[in-house]
């Protein structure tokens, strides 16, 4: 079994505001992994502690208990930094400068120069589409066209893992689909993509798998067939059933020799339903 991008093993957060006794849990005993290709969603409400739980990951954050891996190097180690690229929620970019001098600004800073920076700067420019903008400065550019260019400076010194955190917040419906297939994209060509997101058709469109959490706990965890599918109901398609067969149970099935099972399952709800069944129960606990 190959080792997990991302590897959160019993985190919990815990802010002292005004440094007395009072104090906030902000994540809590949480436990998840992020396989080495796959593309991860984390979704919750605001004060949910995903990104709180993404600046541990980061290294930005210290854990209070528990401990976060990239790549099997502790998440403070410089390893696990440079194997991770990070989009936040609201870039601040000079806009002054063109994309092109933004992508050399931060590829500088990585390390990067001569022939191999000019050439990594044409290559992530036309993956997210922006040749044609690469000599525009930043304050012309719509916030679809910074998100992307947000996105190619996250991939400059070319990291093993990608952390998004609402890579389409405020970006319009075409915007929104350029990012998505920027992400898939990215999936393809080999790259871990961590994501946290509120919009969760986007969520379900991308993600291999989700995890749901509430008040710095995870809920509920898995691909999304698994989450999707309701489990107390039962579908079926059959071919060339006549309707006396329709009310029949499933053993007379195979005694019609006109009738073929073409699919047998659990029909499938939708993330956002899911999200707020939790949402619900969650707060039915805490009334309780």
């Amino acid at each position: 079994m190959s080792e997990p991008a991302v590897e959160v093993k019993n985190l919990t957060k815990i802010f002292s505001p005004d440094l007395s006794k009072n104090h906030i849990v902000a994540v809590d005993n949480l436990s998840f992994e992020v396989a080495a290709g796959e593309v991860y969603g984390l979704i919750g409400p605001n004060g949910s502690g995903k990104s709180t739980t993404m600046k541990v990951v980061l290294g930005l954050m210290a854990a209070s208990k528990g401990s976060a891996k990239v790549f099997g190097y502790d998440s403070g180690d410089i390893r696990a930094r440079n194997e991770t690229g990070f989009l936040p929620e609201n870039p601040y970019f000079y806009k002054h400068l063109s994309g092109e001098e933004t992508l050399k600004f931060y590829g500088k800073l990585c390390g990067l120069k001569g022939s191999e920076l000019k050439d990594r700067i044409a290559e992530l420019l036309k993956l997210v589409d922006l040749e044609g903008a690469a000599k525009r400065r930043l304050g012309g550019y719509s916030k679809g066209m910074l998100q992307r260019i947000g996105l190619a400076q996250t991939l400059i010194q070319n990291p093993r893992l990608v952390i998004l955190d609402e890579p389409t917040a405020g970006v319009d419906p075409v915007g929104s689909r350029q990012i998505r297939d920027l992400i898939l994209k990215l999936k393809e060509d080999g790259f871990t993509v961590f994501l946290c997101s509120h919009l969760l058709e986007q969520v379900q469109e991308v993600c291999d798998r989700v995890g749901i959490i509430f008040k710095g706990r995870m809920r509920r965890e898995g691909t999304l067939d698994e989450l999707i599918q309701i489990e107390s109901q039962t579908a079926m398609t059959l071919e060339n059933a006549s309707p006396e067969l329709m009310g029949k149970i499933h053993d007379l099935i195979s005694s019609d020799a006109a009738a073929k099972m073409i699919e047998e399952g659990h029909p499938r709800t939708t993330l956002e339903r899911l999200f707020i069944q939790i949402a619900d129960q969650n707060k039915k606990e805490e009334s309780a």
